[in-house]
């Protein structure tokens, strides 16, 4: 298709979107496909019925899905997808831990944009405008999308989605994909079933909330699986779970339901163990009370560059709840609370993997960390496998 060819079947298209909401139809029973192919055929009977049914096509997508954007969230190889306003060059996406230009996709105009950001958001109650120019919310087949506007996005609507994948990656998949080595999968595995509290860290796309799936389908599937998520993501192949989602405020700034409401909450479900999808406030200190205090086995992630930051991070977290525990007391909580940190790090060539386990360990003042597992330097190799003597993990591997 030529360019001119293209830019005639957008310009009909959008006459016959303008034409759609200029002439709007007195039954509502009326099937909107229907009165798009009528109109189509009014606007452009000429054409070949090809170019109709395009024409159909970008109607539909334009006045009741995502745009151009349809193309991309119909792609299964599409992880994730960046709008950076609008024009050529704006539409970014992800393909097998690369990002690259989205070829040929882009919205022609601001206002086609934020039409579709309204699409997205009406159906669920949000709404974005200067006086609250951010949202998150999911797509009806789970995808994440969070939305800036200007002014604080400065060049136009910023529009990124991560796509939900239907069936989670599980153990054996992240081996097939070199997230983790057999060994890492092994040690991982005794150790879950072992109950121990596991934290999961690494940085933003790094796959933590994937290695924190993989993990709980360690747990045995008599045990009641609690899991409590921002935005939910996780899919256990499981009977017996429980799915927690967190709500923002409505349109007058009531209703919300924090993270940290959600795990006090959960402790009065009778859980086995609780799966926080990730620790980023106060719900730090609900998290470890609950790993100290008889729900060990629990799983969650976090944002940190190493497992040794990942730690001072819930540290910081814990403190954020304001309940007057001295910095020492929760030290002394992280020690005795989270048994393994698994640190997940993207590789130069776009992969996600487990480059360090590490166990932690109470020492004067806090957390001390011991090494278990350490990647090679490209990540290409097995990496280097040892249990310290005398800790919790040696005496989950010997049972």
């Amino acid at each position: 298709m030529t360019s001119y060819h293209a830019t005639l079947l957008e310009a009909i298209a959008a006459d016959v979107r303008e034409r759609l909401v200029r002439e709007p139809v007195t039954d509502a029973a009326a099937d909107p496909e229907v009165r798009i192919a009528a109109l189509v055929d009014e606007e452009a009977g000429a054409l070949t019925p090809a170019d109709r049914a395009e024409l159909r096509r970008l109607v539909t997508e334009r006045t009741f899905g995502l745009g151009p954007l349809e193309v991309l969230l119909a792609d299964r190889e599409v992880d994730e997808i960046m709008v950076n306003g609008v024009g050529p060059g704006s539409v970014w996406v992800e393909r097998g831990g690369r990002v690259e230009p989205a070829a040929g996709v882009c919205f022609a105009s601001d206002d086609e944009l934020r039409h579709a950001i309204e699409r997205v958001l009406a159906p669920l109650g949000r709404r974005v405008d200067e006086a609250e120019p951010m949202a998150d919310c999911r797509l009806s087949d789970g995808s994440r999308v969070n939305v800036v506007l200007p002014p604080l996005a400065v060049d136009g609507p910023v529009v990124t989605i991560r796509r939900f994948r239907p069936r989670g990656l599980g153990p054996d998949d992240l081996i097939a994909l070199r997230t983790w080595t057999p060994e890492v999968h092994d040690l991982l595995m005794r150790a879950v079933r072992a109950r121990l509290s596991i934290l999961v860290s690494g940085g933003t796309g790094s796959g933590k909330t994937t290695t924190l799936g993989a993990l709980a389908a360690f747990v045995p599937p008599e045990e009641r699986v609690v899991t409590i998520e921002d935005t939910a993501e996780l899919r256990l192949a499981r009977e017996h779970v429980v799915r927690l989602e967190a709500r923002p405020p409505n349109l007058e700034g009531r209703g919300e339901v924090t993270i940290r409401r959600l795990v006090r909450n959960a402790l009065r479900m009778r859980p086995d163990r609780i799966v926080v999808g990730e620790v980023r406030g106060p719900e730090a200190l609900d998290m470890l009370g609950a790993m100290s205090t008889g729900h060990d086995g629990s799983l969650a992630t976090v944002h940190a560059g190493s497992p040794e930051e990942a730690l001072r991070r819930v540290e910081t977290l814990a403190l954020m709840a304001d309940v007057g525990l001295p910095h020492a007391a929760i030290r002394e909580q992280v020690a005795t609370a989270v048994d393994l940190v698994v640190h997940q790090a993207r590789t130069r060539d776009g992969e996600r993997r487990v480059t360090a386990v590490v166990e932690v360990t109470p020492v004067a003042g806090g957390a001390g960390t011991r090494e278990v597992y350490t990647a090679d330097h490209d990540g290409d190799g097995p990496g280097r496998l040892t249990v310290p003597r005398g800790g919790a993990l040696a005496e989950a591997l010997a049972r």
